[in-house]
């Protein structure tokens, strides 16, 4: 008995190291496994332990140093594309948290902040499943655009006579420009495309004594073009690439993660190896959609395998006022023995944005127990009664009850509707699903407003401008007869922008591609008859206009930690996944 009440206190030393998709950490961890009884009046945030009050260094730092510096070395020396998903946990909650029970919430946010909770959790208290207030009118329900103006081409130029120039600005790069003569309205109508954005207006044509030149229609855009001339662009199929390039970032295509908490799960361990699903959380699937067999699957696959099963047997799909959303549910993709944190299946929902979390029971989810470059958006969902005035057996079909729920997402994410009921709560499965539908997809557009995607839809649009000028450009030049044919690239720089949307990584893979025929096109140095160019593996050919993503984004447009970079973003957010 002496010796354990020497012992009582101990520490366990473990090394925490992570690559890839999400960030690098190297430290040790000393965990203090007892802990003292704390009154439950405290703040529900300070049961969670503080990483700086129980992290000890066990070396010096001359020592430290040299171990991290080797450790370095070996990150650059990883070859496994999975080893290098692994993350450190979070600390453990002391036991306190699962005593509270039913005092909880449904979120907690993270101990060092940086997410935001609707609603709030001062608001908690007042939420009530007996409340008389329920739902909301799903006519209020409406969903974001991605880019209201990425059709303009499309409809107002495409069916019509129209030109369009192109330029190399000083200062802000390439330019390309579309003018339209709308003769039975009398009006010009103007695009005007640059690396941040693209800008388009309507003049009067009674304004001018004659038709603007292009140079002059640019400035009346945005006055801070200094370019004298612009070339006309003569390629036929210039349109096309044109079209390509406005609508690279719009899809009608959504995939979302589904993670299954249970009773007593507090780490991200804990949630991706729940392997069985229970009846109530079938329900809740059915809910979201429709349980489909993958294996000859036609719709959209958000990433998963079709063909030889490597991603699971079943996924759950809907179709969603023409949207298609594949769901991610963790449970359904592969689960691996002997790997704790279940890689296979990480590497499809860390890849996702915006992820729904179903639980059973009264534990909460921490905002960012979730190890994830990507993931910056989380709906919980949980049962709080079975059906409305019956404390009995639920519904037998369709997962009927009354459901509360909750929303965080990282604090640079701009809020977005629809806005949650007064108190949270549903009584109609219908009424939440379509709540749940919109609000994913919602969720999804106005993270990629947040910095991260910000910055790399800045880089991505830059690359893909940067080469469809110089396809434009180049070719029309052959076509007037002042170019060599030799000079072009091959087919791999027009596939590159017309190939359709393929999704967020998709689009940094086209840029660098784009980038790289272009630097061809301009008369760079290219490899004839060498060395093929590289092609994607057969597991990742772009099928139905998809690619098999997992965490393989190229190295020059994602780079593996959270500093992207300093480039600055004006009014522009990120393109969105579709694979």
């Amino acid at each position: 008995m002496e010796r354990d009440s020497r012992n009582e206190k101990f520490f366990s030393r473990k090394r925490s190291f992570t690559f890839g998709a999400y960030g690098g950490v190297d430290k040790f961890i000393c965990e203090n496994e007892t802990s003292r009884p704390e009154p439950l009046e405290h703040s529900i945030l300070d049961i969670l332990d503080s990483p700086t009050s129980e992290t000890k260094p066990f070396l010096s730092a001359g020592s430290n140093q040299k171990v991290t510096e080797l450790f370095e070395i070996i990150e650059k020396l990883q070859s496994s594309r999975l080893d290098e998903q692994r993350c450190e946990f979070p600390l453990p909650l002391r036991s306190q948290l699962l005593k509270i029970g039913r005092d909880l919430p449904l979120i907690l946010p993270p101990k060092l902040g940086g997410y935001w909770i609707d609603p709030p959790l001062q608001k908690f208290a007042e939420t009530s499943p007996t409340s008389s207030h329920y739902g909301l009118d799903p006519e209020t329900y409406d969903i974001m655009e991605r880019d209201s103006e990425a059709t303009y081409y499309q409809e107002f130029f495409r069916s019509r006579y129209h030109h369009s120039f192109t330029a190399v600005d000083p200062s802000l790069g390439p330019l390309l420009l579309s003018v339209c003569l709308e003769e039975e309205e009398k009006r010009l109508r103007v695009i005007l495309r640059m690396r941040e954005c693209s800008m388009h207006g309507v003049f009067s044509v009674s304004l001018f004594p004659n038709i603007p030149s292009a140079v002059e229609l640019a400035k009346m855009l945005c006055d801070s073009v200094t370019v004298s001339r612009f070339d006309v662009i003569s390629y036929l199929k210039a349109p096309d690439l044109i079209t390509a390039f406005d609508e690279h970032r719009v899809s009608p295509n959504f995939k979302f993660g589904v993670l299954y908490q249970r009773e007593g799960q507090l780490t991200e361990e804990d949630i991706l190896c729940n392997n069985e699903e229970s009846e109530e959380f079938q329900e809740f699937l059915s809910i979201l959609g429709a349980t489909v067999a993958l294996q000859g699957f036609t719709g959209f696959r958000g990433g998963l395998d079709v063909y030889h099963g490597q991603t699971g047997n079943d996924a759950v799909f809907t179709s969603f006022h023409g949207r298609e959303i594949m769901f991610h549910v963790s449970t359904k993709l592969p689960f691996t023995e002997g790997d704790t944190q279940q890689l296979q299946r990480k590497r499809h929902i860390g890849n996702d944005i915006v992820a729904v979390v179903y639980q059973e029971g009264h534990t909460p989810f921490l905002s960012d127990v979730i190890g994830s470059h990507f993931l910056h958006c989380f709906l919980v969902v949980r049962r709080v009664r079975k059906r409305v005035g019956d404390e009995g057996e639920g519904e037998e079909a369709g997962g009927g009850g009354v459901f509360q729920v909750s929303v965080t997402a990282r604090e640079d994410v701009p809020p977005f509707g629809p806005s949650l009921p007064d108190p949270p709560i549903f009584t109609e499965s219908s009424l939440l699903r379509e709540f749940l539908l919109t609000k994913l997809i919602n969720a999804e557009i106005s993270c990629y407003k947040a910095e991260r995607f910000s910055r790399l839809e800045l880089r991505t649009r830059s690359s893909l401008l940067e080469g469809l000028q110089a396809e434009l450009s180049t070719r029309s030049q052959c076509m007037m007869g002042d170019a060599p044919v030799s000079t072009l690239s091959t087919s791999e720089g027009m596939r590159g922008v017309t190939e359709g949307s393929g999704g967020f990584i998709e689009n940094f893979k086209r840029a660098i591609r784009v980038r790289s025929n272009s630097f061809d096109t301009l008369g760079g140095p290219r490899k004839m008859g060498g060395v093929p160019l590289p092609q994607k593996p057969k597991a990742a050919t772009e099928r139905d206009g998809e690619s098999e993503l997992a965490y393989k984004p190229p190295e020059p447009s994602f780079p593996p930690t959270d500093n992207l970079g300093s480039t600055e973003v004006k009014d522009h957010s990120s393109p969105q996944e579709n694979t």
